[in-house]
Formats: structure tokens, sequence, C-alpha cells
């Protein structure tokens, strides 16, 4: 009964001692590929850096005892903190002091609702969400973060806006303020991340970019020239904090909440499914929510904002050889050492390296081949696909999926409601039955009708 409510009882159990090497070398990688990108996302969600560190110590743990995925790199998240940054910045509006306790706020939330449905056995959800929506969303939303990584790249300090029109038009009004040894760290830094990632895939060249960047900072006093720094980053682990529940915070952060919980597990389950496959082991889809809302929860009391499973470091992981969630544990003790012992190292790392890093890592999720293998396989789905793309990119990610949600359902009860028949008749050729409009050498009968109902 214990190892079914945590299933790390069962892998500790029997843990082959011949992963320990590969689970070490996966977990030291990982690692080396977080601090930057954790930092990143955190800048990215409108936080403090160090928050991203925070974000990768408990949630990972925990996420490790109670997910049934061997493979899952949990932790920050580039489409989960553009939706933290909307959701946060709409409800703190302009006091400031509270949004990193909303952020954490935000946590706790999406745990719960998260968790619940875990345990009310609701993984099925997943067949409700359509996969041409999330495809449109996840382009959409990876234009909206490269996009307002521009401040940081180009130096400026710019307003937040809810679309990309409100974007250019704030962006339009202070490109003149830009700062040029700014803008030329964060195009060397995406520079060497691309040449890096197409010549050297494994290679976690990010934290080349942290040091050579912050080595050029301290010797060349950049900082003294209008770069903008990381600064002092709090050593030390998270303090145990509990969040601040205010009534009218809960329901100004619901909606998005709501959101964020489905598009974290939809992100992570469609990873964990990939590798699950791949080692031919079997995904509770119910385990994955708890695991994840565990993870948020125990998170949240420990200053972290929303997490969940990234694709990239997934990969990263898997590559490595992860057999076991041992991995991951090795990644948070790694990270815990890093918050006991080197944030004094990033002092001098410049905001526009982070942003750098922020963009390359989402380019890879702009993807339009989808688009084209739709519109010719399923046009009702290309156009779901292009509503979510569209309302994401011009009205705002939080309203951009559920645009998308709400058109796929109505696409759907539409094709229930009116379906498309077809006549079919015999292609002797092929000894099948096909559609007499297509092709019109099919043979009928004239006693006998067969209809198709396409629904």
């Amino acid at each position: 009964m214990l190892e079914k409510a945590i299933p790390a009882i069962a892998w500790l159990k029997n843990y082959d001692k011949k992963n320990l090497l590969p689970d070490f070398m996966a977990g030291l990688v990982v690692a080396v590929m977080l601090v930057p990108q954790a930092m990143a996302y955190a800048l990215l969600a409108g936080l403090p850096p160090v928050m991203g560190l925070y974000a990768s110590t408990i949630p990972i743990i925990i996420y490790a005892l109670f997910g049934s995925s061997r493979q899952l790199a949990v932790g920050p998240s580039a489409i989960i903190a553009i939706l933290t940054l909307s959701a946060v910045s709409a409800a703190s509006g302009e006091n400031l002091s509270e949004y990193a306790t909303l952020a954490v706020l935000l946590a706790l939330m999406v745990g719960l609702i998260q968790s619940s449905l875990g345990f009310l056995r609701a993984g099925f959800i997943t067949n409700f969400l359509s996969h041409a929506v999330i495809s449109g969303f996840t382009s959409a939303a990876a234009i909206v973060i490269a996009l307002s990584q521009l401040k940081h790249i180009l130096g400026v300090k710019l307003e937040h806006t809810h679309s990309t029109i409100g974007f250019f038009a704030e962006l339009s009004k202070h490109i003149n303020e830009s700062n040029l040894i700014t803008a030329g760290i964060g195009i060397a830094g995406i520079a060497l991340l691309l040449t890096f990632k197409k010549l050297m895939p494994k290679f976690p060249a990010a934290i080349l970019v942290v040091i050579g960047s912050s080595l050029a900072v301290y010797f060349l006093q950049l900082n003294t020239m209008g770069v903008k720094i990381v600064a002092d980053v709090p050593q030390g682990l998270p303090h145990f904090v509990l969040p601040i529940i205010n009534l009218n915070s809960v329901k100004a952060l619901l909606p998005a909440a709501f959101t964020i919980a489905f598009i974290s597990f939809m992100e992570s389950i469609a990873v964990a499914s990939t590798f699950a496959a791949k080692d031919k082991y079997k995904l509770d889809a119910n385990k994955e929510l708890i695991g994840l809302g565990l993870a948020n929860i125990f998170g949240a009391f420990f200053q972290a904002f929303p997490v969940a499973g990234g694709f990239g470091r997934s990969a990263v992981n898997y590559q490595a050889g992860a057999k076991t969630q041992l991995a991951a544990l090795i990644t948070a003790v790694l990270i815990i050492a890093t918050l006991l012992f080197m944030t004094p190292l990033f002092y001098y790392l410049p905001n526009s390296a982070l942003a750098a890093i922020v963009v390359v890592a989402v380019i890879g999720l702009i993807d339009f081949h989808e688009l084209k293998h739709l519109w010719k396989l399923r046009r009702a789905d290309a156009y779901s696909l292009l509503v979510a793309f569209f309302a994401t990119l011009f009205i705002g990610v939080e309203q951009g999926i559920i645009i998308g949600v709400v058109f796929s359902l109505l696409t759907f009860i539409w094709r229930s409601a009116y379906p498309h028949t077809a006549e079919l008749g015999l292609l002797e050729s092929k000894n099948v039955f096909r559609n007499v409009n297509r092709y019109p050498e099919v043979k009928t009968h004239p006693d006998i009708f067969i209809s198709r109902i396409d629904a």
C-alpha cells in the first residue's frame, strides 16, 4: 500500500547498482544545464534569479519520490514562467512588493489543483485537450517569450504588456535607450548557444555563456557602463515560509492557476510518455498529476514558483543515461550545493546573458511543421492550431489557450452534430470501398446503398 502511495519506495528497494554511475552522470549534466536555465526562467517570470534555484530543489526531490517517470526533469519551465508573469502581473497591479508572494501562492494553488485531480483519478483529461491547440499555443508562447527578453538583451526598461501589439508599441518608445554593450553580450550569447546547439547539442553551452559573460563584466567593469547584472544572490537554502493566503489574491489567480495546472501537466505528460515508450515502462497519468501537484505544493513552502517537466532537460537527462529517479535527486543535491557555496560567483552575471539562454531554449518550441501536416490531414485541427496561435500572440498567453480550447470544443461539437457522409462504392483494383465522389471508377449496386459517416 505504501509503495503505491510513494513510488520511490519500490524503485529504491529494487535499485540496481549498475545504474548508479549513469544516474550520477545524468544528474550532474542536468544540474550544470539547470543552474543558468533556472535563473533565466525566474527572470522571465519577473522574479529574482535565486527563486529559479529554489524551484530546482524541493520540487525536484518531491517529484522524484512521488512521480512515475524515471527521466522527467522537473523544474522551472519557459512556458510556465511566462504564464506566471502574466498571471502575477495582473494580480499584483502596481504593488510590486507582493509580486514574489503571489508567485508562491500561485504555485500552491497549482499544486492543490493538480494533486486533487490526481487523487480523483482525473488523468484522463489529457484526452480532451487537443494536441493542435497545445501546438499552436506553445509556438506562439515561445515567440512571446523571446520577445519579452528583448528588454534584457537591449538593456531597456519596458512596462509589462499582455499582447504583442502592446509590446511593440512599448518597445518603440524606448528603443533609443538601448545599451550597445548589453546588446552585444546578448547577441554574442545567442550566437554561441546556437552554434553549440548545431555542432555539439549535448554540450551544456549555457554554462560557458554564464562564465564568459561574468568574466567579461568583472574584468572590464561593464556594470559601470550600464550593463545590468544579477548582483547579490542570497546564499543558503530557501527558508520554510507559509504562503500568504489572501482571498482576493486567490480569486485573482484562480483562472490562471487552472490554466497553469493543465498546461504544466500536458507539457510534463507529453515528455514523460515519450521516454516511457522508449524504455518500455508504464506511466501512470494520475501519479504524474499527484507527483507534480505535491512538487508545487511543497515547493511553495520553500519560496518556489510553479514548475513542470521540461522537454529539453528531460531529453538531456535521458541521453546522459538516466535510468531511475535517482538522477533527479542527484540534480537536486547539486543545486543545493550551488545555493550553499556558489551563489557569490553569480554577482557579475549580466541579465542579457540569461535572456540569451531563454531565447535559444524557446526557439525549438516553435513548430510550423505541425501546421503543414494538419493542413493536409485534418483541416479542422489546423484551424484550431491557428486560432490558438494568433489568440496567444495578439491577445495574451492566458486567453490564447482558453480561446483555442473553446474553439476546438465547438469544432468537435459541430462535427458531431453535422458529420460528413459519403456514398461508397467498390474499387475493384484494390478490393476496398471508396467515396464515389473521389473515385469515379468505383462500382455501385443498384439495390444496395453503402454510406460512411465521418464522426
